[in-house]
């Protein structure tokens, strides 16, 4: 409360961006955590929430003669615009919410600020919803091929890294440290996912540091182990997610990529993800063409294609497919890494995991992966996310990323996702909202050390308990796209524009019907109409039901 200058400044307009003549009088109010807008009409006193965690920006243009605006941007991509009527209310404002939303420390957070409602078995039943060795359990693991490793309790090969790794069951002890010390962070090539019918894997890990010459006999050995826990292939092939050009590059500072002559069993593909910084820029210019307010058509396809951000997708959804059929379909392990392997790689794995699993098209399953690849292999939410004040350098839109390949999939396949875009909407605004303690901490023991399973809840069990919202109506259990691997069509004509995420400035406007929601209400009108039929059946005499008992008044009837 000490940052807040001004808790309350009345008489202030807000302002809808589709009709900026039109706006709603009311009174701005600053808490410790939200900035909320409460209309004077009494018949509807209509409010306003916005998470300071979620403020991206807030810009002050020249002012007016009638007030002070403040345009507020978030992280979600929706944008809020304000008429204060003094000047100095609205620096005042301004500087509040400049502070509010660059917390210094993670004490300041929503999550760890507030008491929780909940008591103490709730809070730790929301920790347990999700099993992640059920999971790997799920796909066979442990089993004669893969095993756990006690190597990394207390986190002593590395830091970034989970607790409990499996590795191929024929890697020793010095042939586990061995490599985790050649590898940039100690981050050693570990199972993430196991094909159960072909017996082939995905290993991550990040860049080994070999330079111009440097070799690790228990690199390469643990890479031949991953090779030969594979029965059907006498290769693996080595997935660097770099431009070949970056991966050059970083030889000259030690470190680099697999030289083919050391790693013989070995087949290197460069894939070409751009590094945080260019996908970074991109976004920004995204953003831009989607706050566009009454573009022309030129303007937006040219902001489109100078943003290049759906070149950028389609790099990272086209190392997601090749992984997927080289475990699938070639039944050859691959082993992924960038460089310090918790951006690129855990886009690329997950989105592997994705084509490859049905049950990670569920939304128990997406819950799972997220848990899995980003938040247990030490993803940097903290800094990819702006959680705290910090580099702006390091913040980037590595899971926006992934969550965009899972849109786009899901419009080239309607029926394979058991999840709408909502739930995609969702996940992404959480990733930022810091209201849950999921995505604090850049890896599992800094979550551990924080002591978050004790001091916030799980977002999880929320998700499911509001997962009606979030059902997609087309999703079919038995589809022929649900069942087994997805093979998408990556040529550039297929990729749309996010709309739903990124055209965000209507969200004053009255909330338009979905075909989603249109869909959902079909389907429920129908089932509605199947149970009234049951009855009408078992009422009449022998149990046929007379057609005109069946038939709704013309009235009631719908097309759609």
């Amino acid at each position: 409360m000490e940052h807040i200058r001004t808790p309350k400044v009345e008489n202030v307009r807000l302002i809808d961006r589709t009709a900026p003549r039109k706006a709603t009088v009311g009174t701005l109010y600053l808490s410790a955590t939200h900035t909320i807008f409460v209309e004077n009409n009494p018949e509807t006193r209509r409010e306003t929430w916005v998470l300071h965690s979620m403020v991206a920006s807030v810009e002050r243009p020249p002012t007016t003669p009638s007030g002070s605006h403040l345009v507020v941007h978030t992280k979600n991509f929706q944008v809020v615009q304000l008429l204060i009527p003094q000047e100095r209310d609205a620096m005042d404002v301004q500087a509040s919410l400049a502070r509010l939303s660059r917390p210094e420390k993670y004490s300041e957070l929503y999550c760890l600020s507030i008491n929780p409602n909940a008591n103490k078995e709730e809070r730790e039943e929301s920790w347990s919803f999700l099993d992640l060795q059920a999971d790997y359990r799920r796909m066979g693991v442990p089993n004669n091929l893969w095993v756990s490793t006690p190597a990394n309790s207390e986190y002593r090969v590395c830091d970034t890294y989970p607790s409990e790794l499996f590795v191929p069951k024929s890697a020793t002890p010095p042939v586990i440290v061995g490599s985790s010390k050649f590898r940039s962070r100690g981050r050693l090539p570990v199972l993430t996912y196991f094909h159960q019918d072909t017996l082939a894997a995905i290993c991550r890990c990040s860049q080994p540091l070999s330079g111009f010459s440097a070799r690790s006999q228990e690199d390469e050995q643990m890479l031949e182990a991953i090779m030969k826990s594979n029965p059907g292939s006498d290769y693996i092939y080595v997935v660097d997610t770099r431009p070949k050009l970056n991966a050059m590059a970083n030889r000259a500072a030690g470190k680099g990529y697999e030289n083919e002559d050391h790693y013989t069993n070995i087949k290197l593909q460069f894939i070409g993800i751009e590094n945080i910084h260019v996908m970074r820029n991109s976004q920004q210019k995204i953003i831009d063409v989607g706050e566009l307010k009454t573009p022309s058509m030129g303007d937006f396809l040219w902001g489109l294609e100078s943003s290049g951000w759906l070149k950028h997708i389609k790099a990272v959804l086209d190392a997601g497919v090749f992984i997927a059929k080289a475990v699938a379909e070639e039944g050859i392990s691959v082993v992924v890494h960038c460089s310090d392997g918790w951006d690129r790689t855990a886009q690329a794995c997950s989105v592997a995991s994705v084509l490859l699993e049905p049950y990670y098209r569920t939304m128990k399953g997406l819950m799972l992966l997220i848990e899995r690849d980003w938040v247990s292999f030490g993803h940097k939410f903290s800094h990819r996310y702006s959680h705290l004040e910090g580099d702006p350098k390091e913040v980037s839109p590595v899971i926006d990323q992934f969550l965009e390949c899972v849109w786009q999939l899901s419009e080239q396949f309607p029926c394979a996702f058991e999840f709408n875009e909502r739930f995609l909407v969702q996940l992404h605004r959480h990733v930022y909202s810091c209201q849950y303690g999921n995505f604090l901490g850049n890896s599992q023991k800094e979550r551990r050390d924080m002591g978050l399973r004790e001091r916030t809840h799980s977002l999880w069990p929320q998700l499911w308990k509001d997962r009606a919202q979030y059902a997609n109506p087309l999703y079919r259990a038995d589809h022929t796209q649900t069942q087994g691997m997805l093979r998408p069509n990556t040529t550039p004509y297929c990729f749309k524009m996010w709309k739903g995420m990124y055209n965000r400035v209507e969200k004053s406007a009255p909330p338009r019907q979905t075909p989603t929601d249109l869909l959902t209400a079909v389907r429920e009108e129908t089932q509605q109409l199947e149970e009234e039929l049951t009855n009408h059946q078992e009422v009449a005499p022998g149990g046929t039901a007379h057609p005109e008992d069946c038939s709704p008044d013309e009235g009631d009837q719908q097309s759609v």
